[in-house]
Protein backbone atom coordinates (compact mmCIF):
# COMPACT_ATOMS: atom_id res chain seq x y z
CA UNK A 1 0.00 0.00 0.00
CA UNK A 2 1.24 3.48 -0.90
CA UNK A 3 2.21 5.93 1.85
CA UNK A 4 1.04 9.50 1.38
CA UNK A 5 2.10 12.55 3.30
CA UNK A 6 1.08 16.20 3.47
CA UNK A 7 2.15 18.10 0.33
CA UNK A 8 2.26 15.09 -2.01
CA UNK A 9 1.00 15.90 -5.51
CA UNK A 10 -1.61 13.27 -6.47
CA UNK A 11 -4.03 12.26 -9.19
CA UNK A 12 -7.31 10.43 -8.61
CA UNK A 13 -7.63 7.13 -10.43
CA UNK A 14 -10.65 6.82 -12.76
CA UNK A 15 -11.39 10.55 -12.50
CA UNK A 16 -9.83 13.68 -13.99
CA UNK A 17 -8.90 15.20 -10.62
CA UNK A 18 -5.42 16.31 -9.55
CA UNK A 19 -4.45 18.01 -6.32
CA UNK A 20 -2.28 18.16 -3.20
CA UNK A 21 -2.64 16.02 -0.07
CA UNK A 22 -3.65 18.18 2.92
CA UNK A 23 -3.84 15.40 5.51
CA UNK A 24 -3.92 11.62 5.85
CA UNK A 25 -5.76 9.72 8.57
CA UNK A 26 -5.87 5.91 8.51
CA UNK A 27 -6.59 5.04 4.84
CA UNK A 28 -8.33 8.34 3.97
CA UNK A 29 -6.56 11.30 2.36
CA UNK A 30 -7.96 14.81 2.33
CA UNK A 31 -7.00 16.49 -0.94
CA UNK A 32 -7.23 20.08 -2.12
CA UNK A 33 -7.99 19.81 -5.85
CA UNK A 34 -6.45 22.10 -8.45
CA UNK A 35 -9.89 23.73 -8.62
CA UNK A 36 -9.72 24.62 -4.91
CA UNK A 37 -12.17 22.03 -3.55
CA UNK A 38 -11.46 19.92 -0.47
CA UNK A 39 -12.24 16.24 -1.14
CA UNK A 40 -11.54 12.95 0.62
CA UNK A 41 -10.42 9.74 -1.06
CA UNK A 42 -9.32 6.31 0.06
CA UNK A 43 -5.57 5.96 -0.47
CA UNK A 44 -6.19 3.13 -2.94
CA UNK A 45 -8.08 5.62 -5.18
CA UNK A 46 -5.13 8.01 -5.62
CA UNK A 47 -1.59 7.88 -6.95
CA UNK A 48 1.41 10.15 -6.40
CA UNK A 49 2.52 12.31 -9.32
CA UNK A 50 6.12 13.20 -10.21
CA UNK A 51 7.60 10.52 -7.98
CA UNK A 52 10.28 8.69 -9.93
CA UNK A 53 10.89 6.21 -7.09
CA UNK A 54 7.21 5.26 -7.31
CA UNK A 55 7.67 4.31 -10.96
CA UNK A 56 10.40 1.81 -10.19
CA UNK A 57 8.43 0.29 -7.32
CA UNK A 58 5.32 -0.16 -9.48
CA UNK A 59 7.02 -1.51 -12.57
CA UNK A 60 9.41 -3.80 -10.73
CA UNK A 61 13.06 -4.23 -11.53
CA UNK A 62 13.94 -5.36 -15.03
CA UNK A 63 17.06 -7.17 -16.03
CA UNK A 64 18.58 -4.86 -18.66
CA UNK A 65 20.41 -7.71 -20.41
CA UNK A 66 17.18 -9.71 -20.64
CA UNK A 67 15.37 -6.75 -22.25
CA UNK A 68 18.20 -6.24 -24.79
CA UNK A 69 18.18 -9.95 -25.64
CA UNK A 70 14.41 -9.88 -26.26
CA UNK A 71 14.76 -6.89 -28.58
CA UNK A 72 17.54 -8.53 -30.61
CA UNK A 73 15.75 -11.86 -31.12
CA UNK A 74 13.95 -11.94 -34.48
CA UNK A 75 10.22 -12.22 -34.03
CA UNK A 76 8.35 -14.77 -36.14
CA UNK A 77 6.34 -13.15 -38.93
CA UNK A 78 2.67 -12.94 -38.21
CA UNK A 79 1.56 -13.47 -41.81
CA UNK A 80 2.34 -15.80 -44.67
CA UNK A 81 2.91 -14.14 -48.02
CA UNK A 82 0.72 -15.64 -50.71
CA UNK A 83 2.65 -16.88 -53.72
CA UNK A 84 1.05 -15.84 -57.02
CA UNK A 85 1.69 -17.52 -60.34
CA UNK A 86 3.90 -15.44 -62.65
CA UNK A 87 1.01 -14.80 -65.07
CA UNK A 88 -1.15 -13.46 -62.21
CA UNK A 89 1.50 -11.12 -60.81
CA UNK A 90 0.57 -7.49 -61.30
CA UNK A 91 -2.80 -7.77 -63.04
CA UNK A 92 -4.30 -4.27 -62.85
CA UNK A 93 -7.66 -4.15 -61.06
CA UNK A 94 -10.08 -1.27 -61.50
CA UNK A 95 -12.95 -0.84 -59.06
CA UNK A 96 -15.89 0.77 -60.87
CA UNK A 97 -18.04 1.29 -57.75
CA UNK A 98 -19.11 4.92 -57.82
CA UNK A 99 -17.85 5.64 -54.30
CA UNK A 100 -14.36 4.67 -55.51
CA UNK A 101 -14.54 7.05 -58.49
CA UNK A 102 -15.91 10.28 -56.98
CA UNK A 103 -16.20 11.64 -53.45
CA UNK A 104 -19.67 13.17 -53.65
CA UNK A 105 -22.05 11.17 -55.81
CA UNK A 106 -25.27 11.76 -53.84
CA UNK A 107 -26.39 14.49 -56.26
CA UNK A 108 -25.73 12.37 -59.37
CA UNK A 109 -28.53 10.65 -61.26
CA UNK A 110 -28.32 6.92 -62.00
CA UNK A 111 -27.69 7.78 -65.66
CA UNK A 112 -24.76 10.05 -64.75
CA UNK A 113 -23.30 7.38 -62.45
CA UNK A 114 -23.53 4.67 -65.11
CA UNK A 115 -22.07 6.99 -67.76
CA UNK A 116 -19.10 7.85 -65.52
CA UNK A 117 -18.50 4.18 -64.73
CA UNK A 118 -18.56 3.08 -68.39
CA UNK A 119 -16.38 6.00 -69.53
CA UNK A 120 -13.87 5.11 -66.81
CA UNK A 121 -13.83 1.49 -68.00
CA UNK A 122 -13.35 2.64 -71.63
CA UNK A 123 -10.36 4.81 -70.64
CA UNK A 124 -8.75 1.84 -68.85
CA UNK A 125 -9.34 -0.43 -71.85
CA UNK A 126 -7.84 2.09 -74.28
CA UNK A 127 -4.85 2.58 -71.97
CA UNK A 128 -4.30 -1.21 -71.73
CA UNK A 129 -4.45 -1.60 -75.52
CA UNK A 130 -2.08 1.31 -76.09
CA UNK A 131 0.42 0.05 -73.51
CA UNK A 132 0.11 -3.62 -74.48
CA UNK A 133 -1.11 -4.77 -71.08
CA UNK A 134 -2.24 -8.39 -71.53
CA UNK A 135 -5.00 -8.54 -68.92
CA UNK A 136 -7.04 -6.28 -66.63
CA UNK A 137 -9.89 -6.86 -64.19
CA UNK A 138 -12.92 -4.66 -63.66
CA UNK A 139 -14.63 -4.92 -60.28
CA UNK A 140 -18.27 -3.98 -60.82
CA UNK A 141 -20.05 -5.73 -57.96
CA UNK A 142 -23.15 -7.88 -58.18
CA UNK A 143 -26.04 -5.45 -57.64
CA UNK A 144 -28.80 -5.52 -60.24
CA UNK A 145 -26.33 -6.31 -63.04
CA UNK A 146 -26.83 -3.09 -65.00
CA UNK A 147 -23.17 -2.06 -64.92
CA UNK A 148 -22.05 -5.59 -65.85
CA UNK A 149 -24.48 -5.60 -68.79
CA UNK A 150 -23.17 -2.21 -70.00
CA UNK A 151 -19.61 -3.41 -69.58
CA UNK A 152 -20.31 -6.61 -71.55
CA UNK A 153 -22.01 -4.59 -74.33
CA UNK A 154 -19.04 -2.20 -74.54
CA UNK A 155 -16.42 -4.99 -74.49
CA UNK A 156 -18.22 -6.91 -77.26
CA UNK A 157 -17.69 -3.95 -79.63
CA UNK A 158 -13.88 -4.26 -79.40
CA UNK A 159 -11.91 -6.53 -81.73
CA UNK A 160 -9.09 -8.58 -80.19
CA UNK A 161 -10.68 -8.61 -76.72
CA UNK A 162 -11.89 -11.66 -74.84
CA UNK A 163 -13.73 -11.19 -71.55
CA UNK A 164 -15.12 -13.51 -68.93
CA UNK A 165 -16.08 -13.58 -65.26
CA UNK A 166 -12.97 -13.09 -63.15
CA UNK A 167 -11.80 -15.58 -60.53
CA UNK A 168 -14.76 -16.49 -58.36
CA UNK A 169 -12.41 -17.34 -55.47
CA UNK A 170 -10.86 -13.88 -55.49
CA UNK A 171 -13.74 -11.61 -56.56
CA UNK A 172 -16.95 -13.58 -56.17
CA UNK A 173 -19.45 -12.85 -58.95
CA UNK A 174 -18.70 -9.14 -59.07
CA UNK A 175 -15.78 -8.85 -61.49
CA UNK A 176 -14.97 -9.24 -65.18
CA UNK A 177 -11.58 -10.26 -66.55
CA UNK A 178 -10.54 -8.69 -69.87
CA UNK A 179 -7.86 -10.36 -72.01
CA UNK A 180 -6.24 -8.51 -74.91
CA UNK A 181 -5.12 -10.47 -77.97
CA UNK A 182 -2.11 -8.41 -78.98
CA UNK A 183 -0.39 -8.67 -82.35
CA UNK A 184 3.31 -9.45 -82.07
Amino acid sequence: MMKFSKGDRISVLDEAIDGVVVSVQNDVATVETDDGFMMTFNVNEIIKLNDSNNLYKNTGSHNLNQVKKEKEEPKPRSFVKEKKPAREAGVPEFDLHIEKLVKNFKQMSNYDILTLQTETAKRHIDFAIKNRIPKIVFIHGVGEGILKAELDFMLARYDNIVFQDASYQKYGQGATEVLFKQNR
